[in-house]
C-alpha cells in the first residue's frame, strides 16, 4: 500500500505542475470510425467492431511506443474503457504508460451525450460507474474524464451542465480518482464568449462549494478571451485547467492555447493531425513528434 501511495503522491505532483501536456487518446465507439480514416483506416478496413477497436489499439500503441511519447513532453493520456484493458508488448496498458513511460493514466467513463436542449448536451447516465471505478484502480488509473457540451450562452443549460459534472465529480472524487469536468463550449457557437463568461462563474460557484480535501481538474475549450480561466486555475480546489483543441487544427489550437499561461493542453485530434498508418516508422515519429512539440511549447 505505501508503495501505492508513493506511485499516487508522484503522479499527483507530476500533474499539478508538469511541464507538458495530456494526451487524449479516448476516442470511444462513436468517434472511433472519423478517428481511424483520418489515419488512413476506411471502414472497408474493417468488417465488425472488434476489428475496428483491433485497428484502433494498434493505432494507439504505435503513438505510446513512440519515442517522443514520453513524460519529459507527456505528463498523463487519457484512454478509452476497452484501450484500458487492452496491453501494450503483455503490459495492460494502464500499467505500461506509467511505468515504461511515466505519463499517468486517466480513463474516459462517460457513455455520450443526450440529445441538444436548453443550448447544451448533456451526459447520458453511466451505468456501472462505481464498478468501472474500481477496475480502473486496479489497472492503476489516477483519475477520470467526462465530457459535456454546451452550444449556446444559454444560463439554465449551462447550470444544467456544470451541476452534472460536479455531482457525478463527487463521486469520482469518492472512489479515490481525480475527476476532469469537461464542459466542452462548442467552437462554432454564436456566443461562445458569452457562454464561457456564464461557465467559468457556475464553475467557481461549485467549486467554492467543494468539500476540503476534494480536488478536481478542469478541461475547457480555449477561451476567445484569453486567461479568462485564470482564476479557476488559481482555486485551491483545482488540480489543473487543461485545455481541449475542439476542432481547431494543431497549429491554431497550439497558438490559442499559448495565449492562456495558465492552461496546459489535453488534445486528441490535433495531437493525431497527419499520422497515417501507410507510413514508415521513421515517417510516423518525425510527424508525431512535430506534434508533440509544438503541443508541448503551447503548453508551457
Amino acid at each position: 500500500m505505501a508503495e501505492d501511495m508513493s506511485a499516487t503522491q508522484a503522479q499527483h505532483d507530476q500533474i499539478a505542475s508538469g511541464a507538458g501536456f495530456i494526451a487524449a487518446l479516448d476516442q470511444s465507439g462513436g468517434s472511433t470510425p472519423k478517428a481511424l480514416a483520418l489515419y488512413g483506416v476506411t471502414e472497408d478496413a474493417y468488417s465488425n467492431d472488434e476489428e475496428m477497436f483491433a485497428e484502433m489499439q494498434a493505432m494507439r500503441a504505435r503513438i505510446i511506443l513512440a519515442d517522443d511519447f514520453d513524460q519529459s513532453k507527456v505528463i498523463g493520456a487519457i484512454l478509452f474503457e476497452r484501450t484500458m484493458r487492452e496491453s501494450i508488448d503483455g503490459v495492460p496498458v494502464a500499467e505500461f504508460l506509467w511505468s515504461r513511460k511515466g505519463v499517468v493514466p486517466f480513463l474516459k467513463v462517460d457513455k455520450g451525450l443526450e440529445d441538444q436542449a436548453d443550448g447544451v448536451q448533456v451526459m447520458k447516465e453511466i451505468p456501472g460507474l462505481d464498478e468501472t471505478l474500481a477496475e480502473a484502480r486496479t489497472h492503476g488509473v489516477f483519475g477520470t474524464k467526462m465530457r459535456s457540451v454546451i452550444h449556446e450562452a444559454n444560463a439554465g443549460g449551462i447550470a444544467n451542465v456544470v451541476a452534472q459534472q460536479f455531482e457525478i465529480g463527487k463521486a469520482i472524487v469518492a472512489a479515490g480518482l481525480v475527476p476532469i469536468i469537461e464542459p466542452e463550449v462548442n467552437i462554432h457557437a454564436e456566443t461562445k464568449a458569452e457562454a464561457e463568461a456564464l461557465l467559468k462563474e457556475e464553475i467557481l460557484r461549485h467549486l467554492d462549494a467543494l468539500p476540503d480535501g476534494d480536488v478536481v481538474m478542469l478541461k475547457l475549450t480555449i477561451p476567445t478571451e484569453a486567461n479568462l480561466y485564470d482564476a479557476l486555475a488559481d482555486h485551491p480546489k483545482v488540480l489543473r485547467v487543461v485545455a481541449l483543441s475542439g476542432g481547431y487544427k494543431t497549429d491554431d489550437a497550439c497558438a490559442r492555447l499559448a495565449q492562456n499561461g495558465k492552461m496546459i493542453a489535453s488534445f486528441s485530434r490535433a495531437l493525431t493531425e497527419g499520422l497515417d498508418k501507410s507510413m514508415s516508422d521513421a515517417e510516423f515519429n518525425a510527424a508525431l513528434g512535430s506534434n508533440i512539440n509544438k503541443i508541448h511549447s503551447a503548453s508551457i
